[in-house]
């Protein structure tokens, strides 16, 4: 092994690890297509601007919701509460079953899971390809929140957050 393959292999390993040592929000990105729900888990999504109000989410090249991705389509971002991360395990997964026995509804234009923390449907505007993610900004349509605690995701397991 060459000296830069193995350079960047340390990299890779240690930037990994700085990576899950930064908690994150834990949500499922959803859209519709031809009546049906589909949806993915992502921890990698944040607000982009506040005027005008936009939002970044980041998906796998090789996702399945972002296949479905196109400019000006509706998309929801459920970011999910502490009580559910079995939610979060199911929508990480490949299949086309994820909906079933969960509870959602149309909002927004978006499917938008009934249980959450915090709920912002977006309109995409741009798709940015960036390394081995695109990058989904989105135009903000509508948000809200419940007073539920937030799911978390911090090396490799899953949390919440607790004020001091």
């Amino acid at each position: 092994m060459t000296s830069c393959a193995l350079d960047h292999e340390v990299l890779s390993k240690s930037f990994r690890a700085a990576m899950g040592n930064v908690a994150a929000a834990v949500s499922v990105v959803t859209v519709l297509e031809d009546g049906q729900p589909h949806g993915t888990t992502v921890s990698a999504f944040a607000s982009l601007s506040m005027d005008p109000p936009m939002l970044l989410v980041s998906l796998d090249n090789t996702s399945t919701l972002l296949s479905r991705l196109r400019e000006g389509l509706l998309v929801g971002v459920n970011v999910l509460d502490a009580r559910q991360d079995q939610i979060a395990l199911r929508f990480a997964r490949k299949g086309s079953d994820k909906f079933a026995d969960v509870p959602w509804q149309l909002e927004d234009g978006a499917p938008a899971l009934r249980d959450r923390h915090a709920w912002v449907a977006i309109t995409v505007a741009r798709l940015v390809e960036a390394g081995d993610h695109t990058l989904v900004l989105g135009d903000v349509v509508a948000a809200d929140v419940s007073t539920d605690a937030p799911l978390t995701y911090w090396q490799r397991t899953f949390g919440t957050h607790r004020a001091f």
